[in-house]
């Protein structure tokens, strides 16, 4: 990556380092330690972690702690500390012996392995568990209450251990993104719904009222699921776009030949407006999974006097173009606009931009445009 002009902020290890030489499968959770066999990590993560941090760059671990699966050290030493026992269910946060031991011991692995950011992960459906463990109905909620204050302290505590680490909540990509949970963490990977254009469009236009900070996937080996590596690549100017948003986890294998100038060019566009993503957020138009339509947002830092336009046709749009009415805008000052397809800027006032608009025309269906504006000083 780094070779390759992609200054990676984190380098992300996901499910399935952990384990045994008889249990290694990434959905066997339960055995939380590093899997040091001689093809895996002898050295421990640590390894990964220090030649990272020589390179500038950080590094994520993958958990879920809360689901335990038969078999693993956790069902077979604590049952007791299971919903399910034995046989494996979900790991009883609201236990005390249990959360100490759960701190105390994750909380070592991220010292040990040198890792700078927390990525939880809960693929399980816990109601049934708790609703089991209150046999009296004037008791039911108890047992979740217990687990929910368990889960909250818990990451309470990392954080006090770890003063500036980053918590990423996934939770089978974006199904825990509840308000106690966002005050602790951010979700980089916002839904398992991943790489679909359109479906990436909604989640960008409708997350960006609520959470300035997201994340999804980019990978020009496959634009509608988890195939990753079908052998045929499409750089599509038209998906990247769609899936740009406040954090990129980039899914480039450079050990086969890449188009480093699509990569570079689309990479460089997103350091130049990432930081506006965090500005004020405008819809320009509704919201529509239709493919006869076209869909744009604006983000605006009036401070920085800076901002960007995304617009997408959809390819069934028979309209070829239109004007977008920008928001916020400072109406006396004169802006210099970038559209990233074209070799040159031009200049509108604040005013000609807000009541009259940008005049956008896409020949492509799809197609995507980004447009890039600075206020002349």
């Amino acid at each position: 990556y780094l070779e390759h002009g992609l200054n990676i902020d984190y380098w992300w290890m996901d499910a399935g380092w952990y384990g045994d030489a008889a249990d290694t499968h990434w959905n066997h959770t339960g055995t939380w330690e590093v899997d040091r066999r001689p093809h895996r990590f002898p050295n421990g993560i640590r390894a990964v972690s220090d030649h990272a941090h020589s390179k500038g760059v950080k590094t994520i671990l993958w958990f879920e702690p809360e689901r335990v699966y038969p078999g693993t050290w956790l069902a077979t030493e604590h049952p007791e500390w299971i919903f399910g026992g034995e046989k494996g269910g979900l790991f009883n946060l609201g236990d005390p012996e249990a959360w100490n031991w759960l701190v105390n011991h994750i909380d070592k692995i991220i010292t040990d392995e040198g890792i700078d950011l927390y990525r939880q992960d809960y693929n399980i459906n816990p109601l049934g568990y708790w609703q089991r463990n209150d046999t009296e109905a004037d008791r039911q909620g108890i047992t979740e209450n217990k687990c929910v204050m368990g889960y909250l302290a818990y990451w309470d505590e990392l954080l006090r251990r770890h003063p500036g680490m980053l918590i990423d909540s996934c939770a089978s990509g974006g199904r825990r993104n509840d308000l106690e949970t966002m005050r602790r963490s951010i979700p980089l990977w916002r839904s398992d719904h991943i790489f679909e254009p359109v479906a990436h469009q909604g989640q960008t236009y409708g997350l960006s009222m609520w959470l300035p900070v997201n994340g999804t996937g980019y990978s020009p080996s496959n634009t509608v699921g988890w195939g990753f590596g079908t052998g045929k690549l499409t750089y599509d100017p038209y998906i990247r776009r769609s899936n740009m948003c406040p954090t990129n986890t980039s899914f480039y294998d450079f050990r086969i030949e890449t188009d480093d100038t699509f990569i570079q060019k689309f990479y460089q566009e997103w350091l130049t407006v990432g930081p506006n993503y965090y500005g004020d957020y405008y819809p320009l138009t509704a919201h529509t999974f239709s493919e006869e339509a076209w869909v744009a947002w604006q983000f605006n830092r009036p401070e920085k006097g800076e901002g960007f336009v995304q617009i997408f046709r959809r390819k069934e749009s028979s309209l070829y173009g239109g004007l977008f009415q920008l928001k916020g805008l400072d109406a006396d000052a004169e802006y210099e606009i970038r559209d990233f397809d074209q070799p040159t800027t031009t200049r509108m006032t604040g005013k000609a931009l807000m009541e009259q608009g940008l005049d956008i025309k896409i020949e492509t269906m799809p197609g995507a445009v980004v447009i890039h504006y600075t206020k002349v000083k």
